[in-house]
């Protein structure tokens, strides 16, 4: 890209960042809790006439217009980060599925197949009466069978029951 292109871009991104920082800030809801309170009090002066209804209405009207750009470019940007920071941590983890980076580009049934996926894990865990074990699906499942094998074999002998067999 051009440095003619580039200037105009990072004019507005830096100029909607200040703007984004400063409205966040309590001068900014103090200046605009004085401009209401001056818009009511200039009320009586000029008698409440649709003029001065439309000066707060208009005024209102172009700070919510702008506000919304500036709040949606700031949501953006933050959960922009926030996914490539957890994409940096799924990369880095052992053991993480690496189908998870860039899970946000993923189709909503792709989703729902991985969160049914998860919801496995979910159930195997809550079953685990260990708090401090975290494990994946396959490792979770293949331990969950190990546990029911070990139960049954510690019952068979108590009930009269061959190992596998209903009880």
């Amino acid at each position: 890209m051009s440095q003619v292109h580039r200037k105009p871009e990072f004019f507005l991104a830096r100029f909607a960042r200040t703007a984004t920082d400063w409205s966040g800030t309590s001068l900014a809801f103090g200046l605009a809790a004085l401009v209401i309170l001056i818009w009511l009090i200039t009320g009586p002066i000029f008698d409440f006439s649709n003029t001065w209804q439309l000066v707060i209405n208009t005024g209102t009207t172009i700070i919510t217009f702008l506000m919304v750009f500036l709040i949606q470019r700031a949501q953006n940007k933050d959960a922009q980060a926030v996914h490539l920071k957890l994409n940096e941590l799924v990369s880095a983890m052992q053991g993480a599925s690496n189908r998870l980076i860039n899970a946000e580009n993923m189709t909503e049934h792709e989703l729902k197949i991985l969160h049914q996926h998860y919801g496995k894990l979910l159930s195997l865990a809550k079953a685990d009466t260990d708090l401090t074990k975290s494990h994946s699906v396959e490792e979770a499942s293949h331990r969950h069978r190990r546990k029911i094998e070990q139960i049954d074999d510690k019952i068979a002998p108590v009930t009269g029951t061959a190992p596998g067999e209903s009880r």
